[in-house]
């Protein structure tokens, strides 16, 4: 960890639920999953798990990212669920405040990723042996030393958006891994929507978190 790990008090907030799927919006500071030591054990996996005992694990956030997670009410969701993610039809869509003013307005990022070993768990840009990795973005508002953007993750990298943005020269505000700055009580990332297909009907559905800064 890269700080002292102090998980957030708060009360789960449950966006959906029903026999499948079940959809929750992570606080900022708070693991996914469980870490190594007790220290570490809190995380949103065992809070939706003391409430929905049938949980399971689909996906998951950084820690200091917040925003919607899904997860699956049964063994049948998982898997279906699971595949949705692997295969790339799960849509993300992520709100983010970036140092600087960010040119041009719409782009993309192409740039392939893979851990730094000897600073893990930090990624880095490879050419030579990084994995595809591909970030579509759009600027909603520009200030006068930072830019609020909109971003599409079309592949599922570890840190990926924040090792984009920190290699186009903007990087996410407050990130305590790629840009530390204690002016910022968190990292201005926030995973405002998902889209999923339902395991059981197919039917389409679509999640959203409003971004608290």
């Amino acid at each position: 960890m890269q700080s002292e790990y102090i998980p957030p008090d708060v009360p789960l907030t449950v966006l959906h639920e029903d026999y499948e799927v079940l959809a929750v919006a992570k606080p900022d500071g708070l693991l996914s999953v469980p870490g190594k030591g007790a220290h570490l054990a809190d995380c949103l996996l065992s809070r939706v798990q003391a409430a929905f005992p049938t949980a399971l694990l689909v996906h998951r956030l950084d820690r200091d990212t917040s925003g919607v997670m899904v997860f699956a009410l049964t063994a049948h969701a998982q898997r279906f669920l699971s595949k949705e993610f692997e295969e790339r039809r799960a849509r993300k869509t992520y709100v983010a405040r970036v140092a600087g003013r960010l040119e041009p307005k719409v782009g993309a990022v192409d740039l392939p990723l893979i851990v730094d070993w000897p600073n893990r768990p930090r990624q880095m840009v490879c050419h030579d042996t990084g994995k595809p990795s591909l970030t579509d973005y759009r600027v909603l508002k520009v200030g006068e030393d930072e830019s609020r953007v909109r971003l599409w993750p079309r592949s599922g990298r570890t840190h990926q958006l924040r090792v984009h943005m920190l290699a186009l020269g903007h990087p996410i505000l407050g990130d305590p891994l790629y840009a530390p700055d204690p002016a910022f009580a968190r990292m201005m990332l926030h995973a405002e929507e998902l889209r999923i297909n339902h395991p059981e009907s197919g039917r389409g559905l679509s999640f959203r978190a409003k971004a608290p800064f």
